[in-house]
């Protein structure tokens, strides 16, 4: 009986198609394809011991094994995961690692229960090196990069774009040493698919923040990395006192509805505050014991305050944080970097003069 398969196609990317994900949990931890969901033929246990089968007595053996530990009533379970999933997502695609055995073994299961279903041709690695070429081909066109001091709202200038890329959210993580998101961060793997992922929704020319090739735990990939180091930039700025209220939002407000949605009250307010206090302490050897003693303090007093109802307590400690730690670096990085700027000015006219440039970038 003939299996169908299907292409690898970067338009069941794009059309949010549900992926069913047939590899071992460990294999999907490492990175699946965005969409995907991950319901095994066999668990990491399993998979083991059908790879040391494999290599030490050749596959049909390891075939032989693997029918005989997926069996009876394991057999029966995930089958029956497959179609209740199937259920909710009748057009539902399979993939194995390479669309290979795996993923046959599955559509087999599956035709036997009366649903077909077509495999990826490749499975994951066809559908990954076709988002990595994505990235590689999207570096060669054109790119504009925002920067700007901390607190000048870069990121909601990105967002605000048609064509932004935001990678601090493909990395959830907003890229310093606060940064550090509450949900877990992606896999290097999945950072990379979730960037190539926005850049299928892109057409002509991608806008960027400015960023370190590090954004927490996850690297830009090299060839977009050095298409950003040679992209025309704009330059945001802003008063000190507004980028204290963008600051405070980003860092306190939005830091504590994301702990508080996933954690609670109780648990999310402790989470946070030894988030903030953790990332504070990090930074001793470039503030000094005495000025991060100093800060330490006031955080711990607006930390009392907010607690009263004043989340703006915040700022007698973000403030310093900005003008004597952020501010001083970013303008030696500018100053080392010798850029030259298309625009310089406040927020809303690099948004205008964003929006200008992507005009003209469109094919």
């Amino acid at each position: 009986m003939s299996l169908p398969l299907i292409e690898p196609n970067l338009d069941l990317l794009r059309q949010r198609r549900v992926l069913i994900d047939v590899r071992a949990p460990v294999e999907f931890a490492q990175g699946g394809l965005p969409g995907a969901v991950n319901l095994p033929l066999m668990d990491d246990e399993e998979r083991q011991r059908v790879g040391i089968e494999y290599k030490q007595r050749g596959q049909e053996a390891a075939i032989v094994l693997g029918q005989r530990l997926v069996s009876g009533g394991i057999k029966t379970a995930r089958v029956e995961a497959w179609k209740a999933l199937l259920a909710a997502h009748p057009d539902a695609i399979v993939y194995c690692f390479r669309g290979g055995l795996r993923s046959q073994v599955a559509q087999q299961w599956l035709m036997e229960a009366g649903i077909e279903r077509p495999r990826i041709r490749g499975g994951w690695k066809a559908m990954r090196q076709a988002l990595c070429a994505r990235i590689d081909a999207a570096a060669e066109r054109p790119l504009l990069v925002v920067g700007g001091l901390t607190g000048c709202a870069k990121t909601a200038l990105i967002q605000a774009l048609d064509n932004g890329l935001d990678l601090e959210a493909c990395a959830r993580h907003k890229g310093s040493a606060f940064g550090r998101h509450p949900l877990p961060a992606p896999s290097q793997i999945d950072f990379e698919h979730a960037v190539g992922l926005r850049l299928l929704e892109i057409e002509g020319g991608g806008v960027v923040e400015d960023e370190s090739r590090h954004i927490g735990a996850a690297n830009i990939p090299l060839t977009f990395w050095r298409a950003m180091e040679r992209a025309p930039r704009l330059r945001v700025e802003m008063p000190l006192d507004w980028r204290l209220e963008q600051i405070r939002k980003d860092y306190i407000d939005d830091l504590w509805a994301l702990y508080r949605a996933q954690y609670g009250d109780w648990l999310g307010w402790a989470l946070m505050r030894k988030q903030l206090a953790t990332a504070l302490g990090r930074l001793k050897k470039r503030l000094g014991h005495a000025r991060l003693a100093r800060l330490q303090r006031l955080q711990a007093l607006a930390f009392r305050e907010h607690e009263r109802g004043d989340a703006q307590a915040h700022e007698a400690w973000l403030a310093p944080l900005l003008t004597e730690y952020y501010d001083p670096l970013y303008r030696h990085q500018l100053n080392k970097q010798d850029k030259t700027f298309l625009h310089v000015g406040d927020w809303e006219s690099c948004l205008a003069a964003a929006r200008e440039w992507s005009a003209q970038a469109r094919p």
